[in-house]
């Protein structure tokens, strides 16, 4: 009998403990989506996007001009020279040079330009929870349950942010 007495509260302890932390729930995605600052780096990106597009588009009436250039009117390819061929495949390889390029270069500059305001949320999200003696602040999409009585951080770190 006293073996069983131990065991449980052995068992039930750590749930007493943990009742006394004062815990929190945020939706960081929600906000991160709302911060004002990400417009612009949306704005950047999307002009960033357009500027690949237009010189892919360039590369491609290029190789489309020199491929009517070679072939001629006949529409056939089976009498190019080697020199030629070495001109159209120079161009097919800088297309696709140029497309792991940019591809690179964006996810750099978005990662570049997405960091500081992943930043500036983790420390709101501290803040608050310094200022308001929270143990635990919990992402709300990994919580499998969240009682009626828990704090919606949401609010605190928006308002931290600056966002309505």
């Amino acid at each position: 009998m006293l073996k069983k007495l131990v065991i449980l509260f052995l068992v039930l302890a750590p749930l007493g403990l943990f009742a006394q932390d004062k815990l929190a729930y945020i939706n960081t995605q929600e906000i991160f989506s709302q911060m004002p600052e990400l417009k612009d780096v949306e704005s950047k990106l999307a002009t960033k996007q357009e500027e690949v597009k237009k010189n892919m588009t360039a590369l491609e009436s290029e190789y489309t001009a020199k491929i009517t250039e070679l072939v001629g009117p006949s529409g056939s390819a089976e009498n190019l020279t080697e020199d030629q061929q070495k001109q159209l495949a120079d161009i097919q390889q800088r297309y696709q040079t140029y497309v792991e390029t940019s591809e690179k270069e964006f996810g750099e500059l978005r990662q570049q330009l997405l960091t500081p305001l992943q930043q500036k949320m983790q420390k709101a999200i501290q803040e608050v929870g310094a200022e308001n003696g929270f143990t635990y602040i919990l992402e709300l999409g990994v919580i499998p349950y969240t009682s009626t009585s828990a704090i919606d951080a949401g609010k605190m770190v928006k308002a931290k942010l600056g966002i309505n």
